[in-house]
């Protein structure tokens, strides 16, 4: 598949490392495992949170991807941090005072939970998409046997974001030529105007390129150009990091 060139070259970090080897199927399932035992731990476990942060960077490590790669692919949750910082002042229940200003308890727990959680998720995946290119990716979920219609579609999503993006680029570029630059709420119009025009862009650009592949062969799936068949050694290696948070979430939830 050679879609996401874009996007996918954006968030790929070339390296030679022992995760960047791994099948993606591997990766795939460890990254949704590892999330799914962090959504499970209890809040109240400080510490679990901080061994499962240990593990992301000793992943993060080995192999060998710049740890600042990873603290900027945080900013995807900025909307969730500020709605995580609204429910201490709104929420219901018990009050306690932080720094002068009277919070809810409920809400205050229910900020951190959001903010450890979708962390350390965020983080999980930016690690993959930096050790996994987008084909790949495609490819191992896939060999995960999720139904092809489904990775077509992702596949797609992928390869027009780049290029709606880039339509987006060109009629910005041509609007600014005509010395028209909407800055203020009085220039909505224009803005609108323009989103309107991209999606019509968009939608018949999208209609001539599926038109064009059924009349190459296209039957609604890629063609392999690389068969990642994963070994057991693969296996264990990748599970090895849900399994170790698996069994701090457990053993938190014992104490």
């Amino acid at each position: 598949m050679g879609g996401g060139h874009g996007l996918g070259s954006s968030l790929y970090v070339a390296r030679s490392s022992v995760v960047h080897r791994l099948s993606p199927q591997c990766k795939l399932l460890a990254t949704f495992l590892f999330v799914l035992v962090v959504v499970s731990t209890p809040r109240e476990s400080f510490w679990a949170f901080g061994v499962e942060a240990a593990l992301v960077g000793g992943t993060t490590i080995v192999s060998r991807v710049p740890i600042t790669t990873i603290l900027r692919r945080l900013t995807f949750e900025l909307p969730f941090v500020a709605f995580a910082v609204l429910l201490p002042i709104v929420g219901r229940g018990e009050r306690v005072d932080v720094a002068g200003l009277s919070l809810s308890e409920s809400g205050l727990w229910a900020a951190w939970n959001i903010l450890v959680k979708g962390t350390l998720g965020v983080a999980a995946t930016g690690l993959l998409t930096a050790t996994t290119p987008i084909p790949s990716i495609l490819h191992g979920l896939e060999r995960l046997r999720l139904p092809k219609v489904f990775v077509a579609i992702c596949a797609f999503m992928v390869r027009y974001a780049d290029v709606v993006t880039g339509e987006l680029h060109r009629m910005r570029v041509a609007r600014e030529s005509r010395g028209h630059d909407p800055r203020w709420i009085w220039q909505a119009r224009a803005v609108a105007s323009t989103a309107g025009a991209l999606f019509v862009r968009s939608y018949e650009r999208g209609e001539r390129v599926y038109l064009a592949m059924v009349s190459r062969g296209y039957d609604g799936s890629m063609p392999v150009l690389a068969n990642h068949r994963a070994s057991r050694a693969e296996w264990a290696m990748a599970l090895s990091l849900p399994a170790a948070a698996a069994a701090v979430s457990i053993t938190a939830w014992l104490v």
